[in-house]
Protein backbone atom coordinates (compact mmCIF):
# COMPACT_ATOMS: atom_id res chain seq x y z
CA UNK A 1 0.00 0.00 0.00
CA UNK A 2 2.83 2.06 0.75
CA UNK A 3 4.20 1.90 -2.43
CA UNK A 4 1.18 2.45 -4.34
CA UNK A 5 -0.28 5.04 -2.09
CA UNK A 6 2.58 7.01 -0.66
CA UNK A 7 3.76 9.48 -3.64
CA UNK A 8 0.39 10.70 -3.38
CA UNK A 9 0.51 10.79 -6.96
CA UNK A 10 -2.64 8.67 -8.01
CA UNK A 11 -4.98 11.60 -7.64
CA UNK A 12 -4.52 14.84 -5.69
CA UNK A 13 -7.51 16.34 -3.98
CA UNK A 14 -8.18 18.88 -1.10
CA UNK A 15 -9.17 17.47 2.09
CA UNK A 16 -12.73 18.99 1.81
CA UNK A 17 -13.16 17.13 -1.63
CA UNK A 18 -12.14 13.94 0.02
CA UNK A 19 -14.99 14.58 2.32
CA UNK A 20 -17.60 15.01 -0.13
CA UNK A 21 -16.96 12.34 -1.78
CA UNK A 22 -16.98 10.08 1.65
CA UNK A 23 -20.78 11.01 1.53
CA UNK A 24 -20.78 8.36 -1.63
CA UNK A 25 -19.72 5.63 0.43
CA UNK A 26 -21.60 3.23 2.48
CA UNK A 27 -19.28 2.32 5.43
CA UNK A 28 -19.34 -1.35 5.82
CA UNK A 29 -18.95 -0.98 9.77
CA UNK A 30 -22.33 1.58 9.70
CA UNK A 31 -24.36 0.27 6.66
CA UNK A 32 -27.30 1.13 8.78
CA UNK A 33 -27.06 4.91 8.98
CA UNK A 34 -28.79 7.39 6.88
CA UNK A 35 -26.92 10.68 7.40
CA UNK A 36 -24.12 11.30 5.48
CA UNK A 37 -20.50 10.46 6.00
CA UNK A 38 -18.97 13.76 6.40
CA UNK A 39 -21.93 14.33 8.89
CA UNK A 40 -20.16 11.92 11.23
CA UNK A 41 -16.63 14.03 10.70
CA UNK A 42 -18.44 17.24 11.34
CA UNK A 43 -19.83 15.64 14.97
CA UNK A 44 -16.46 14.33 15.89
CA UNK A 45 -15.05 17.80 15.36
CA UNK A 46 -17.29 19.29 17.36
CA UNK A 47 -17.34 17.38 20.11
CA UNK A 48 -13.60 17.46 20.33
CA UNK A 49 -13.55 21.13 20.25
CA UNK A 50 -16.60 21.29 22.94
CA UNK A 51 -14.19 18.78 25.24
CA UNK A 52 -11.29 20.47 24.15
CA UNK A 53 -11.62 23.84 23.23
CA UNK A 54 -7.59 24.78 23.68
CA UNK A 55 -6.76 21.72 21.52
CA UNK A 56 -7.26 23.16 17.85
CA UNK A 57 -4.86 20.20 16.29
CA UNK A 58 -7.00 17.69 18.08
CA UNK A 59 -10.50 19.07 16.57
CA UNK A 60 -8.29 19.15 12.59
CA UNK A 61 -7.91 15.25 13.62
CA UNK A 62 -11.44 14.71 14.59
CA UNK A 63 -12.73 15.85 11.35
CA UNK A 64 -10.38 13.93 9.19
CA UNK A 65 -9.68 10.87 11.16
CA UNK A 66 -11.72 8.74 8.35
CA UNK A 67 -10.53 10.24 5.06
CA UNK A 68 -8.09 7.40 4.13
CA UNK A 69 -12.31 5.60 3.70
CA UNK A 70 -12.55 7.49 0.81
CA UNK A 71 -9.70 4.80 -1.09
CA UNK A 72 -12.59 2.30 -0.97
CA UNK A 73 -14.26 4.40 -3.58
CA UNK A 74 -10.97 3.54 -5.95
CA UNK A 75 -11.18 -0.43 -5.14
CA UNK A 76 -9.66 -0.83 -1.92
CA UNK A 77 -11.42 -2.94 0.37
CA UNK A 78 -13.08 -1.17 3.48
Amino acid sequence: QSAEYGSCSLRKMGAMEALELLDQLVDESDPDVDFPNSYHAYQTAEGIRRAHPDKDWFHLVGLLHDLGKVLALFGEPQ
